[in-house]
């Protein structure tokens, strides 16, 4: 029986068998936060500078929603205690270290052997000093379709969850739409991003003093596409997006929206900007090491070539470096 898109792939996605608790998101696809450890090095020079902002305060949560199986909120901790190699500019702090309090949010089970500093829940904190982080985490927050039908009514889209298909329902009459994504010609299609922004917002809201950092691939009002993004993704592969729990269910953000709700909800300043710019602003550079270091230390400059070929692909403009970072600040 077909239903609405939102409520159909709430289910497929968060439902007792749905996808995400069944699955690990790396074992599907790849996103910044599970791809590379330089992400993670980013999160902690974002963290450092903030904390300094904050002037240094006790305690400095860091909150991942959507964490998977908490791959991020590891590497950052090693990060911060020097349990890996860091370039000699992101020096290991052993207060910052000491203060910082991680926290998973996800539905799925605590996974084994997960770093005991690490917290773990299915809701997010209500108050946060420090950072929510966000990471192709609203792409996965399910949103009704609108569609415009021959006469150049927008309708909203109805869904068989089992096979797919698609049918027409009744006139939408929504100022989302209006505001964010006007439709005009027959065929058009967008994804409502209204519950987006409530989840945004809501998140910010919990900030008290610090920042909430969405990361996401999404468009803004100048160039939204005109049949919509809702696709599928399983075993690395994207898919035709049927919600019936086997696949993943995603569509790409609008952004400017989410951002506005952002400062509907206590932001004071908003940053929006494409990730190779992002990264390119906390000192990242995909310049390839002197040769001169092969030959004074070989293993140096292999270290060094992987770390530029990681910087190289979260940066590409074709590919991961045109995500989105949406950086708003709250009393800080």
């Amino acid at each position: 029986m077909a239903t609405t898109w939102r409520k159909a792939v709430q289910e497929a996605l968060y439902g007792i068998d749905g996808f995400y608790r069944r699955n690990r998101p790396a074992e599907h696809f790849a996103t910044s936060a599970n791809r590379s450890g330089v992400f993670a090095e980013a999160v902690v020079r974002l963290l450092h500078r903030l904390d300094a902002a904050l002037g240094h305060p006790d305690e400095l949560m860091v909150v991942d929603v959507g964490a998977g199986s908490g791959e991020l909120l590891s590497a950052v901790l090693e990060f911060s205690t020097g349990s890996v190699d860091k370039p000699v500019h992101n020096p290991v702090d052993k207060s910052f270290a000491d203060r910082l309090r991680p926290v998973c949010v996800e539905l799925r089970h605590r996974p084994a052997g997960l770093d005991p500093r690490i917290e773990w829940s299915d809701l997010p904190p209500s108050r946060v000093t420090g950072a929510i982080l966000a990471c192709e985490w609203l792409d996965n927050v399910p949103v009704d379709v609108a569609a415009v039908d021959e006469a150049g009514r927008v309708r909203q889209e109805l869904v068989d969850p089992s096979t797919g298909e698609t049918a027409l329902g009744e006139p939408v009459d929504d100022a989302w739409l209006s505001t964010w994504w006007p439709l005009a010609e027959p065929g058009q299609r967008a994804e409502i991003g209204r519950p987006r922004d409530l989840a945004w917002a809501g998140l910010v809201s919990t900030v008290e003093r610090g920042v909430a950092l969405a990361v996401d691939y999404g468009h803004t009002r100048t160039h939204r596409p005109p049949f919509g993004t809702l696709t599928g993704f399983a075993a690395g592969r994207e898919l035709p997006p049927v919600p019936d729990g086997s696949r993943d269910i995603t569509a790409h953000v609008a952004m400017d929206a989410v951002a506005a709700a952002g400062v509907s909800a206590g932001a004071r300043t908003t940053s929006l900007a494409r990730q190779r710019e992002a990264l390119r602003e906390l000192g990242f550079s995909a310049e390839r090491p002197p040769l001169s270091l092969a030959s004074q230390d070989p293993a140096g400059y292999l270290r060094a070539l992987a770390r530029t070929g990681e910087v190289a692909e979260l940066t590409d403009p074709y590919g991961l470096g045109a995500h989105w970072w949406l950086l708003q600040r709250v009393s800080c």
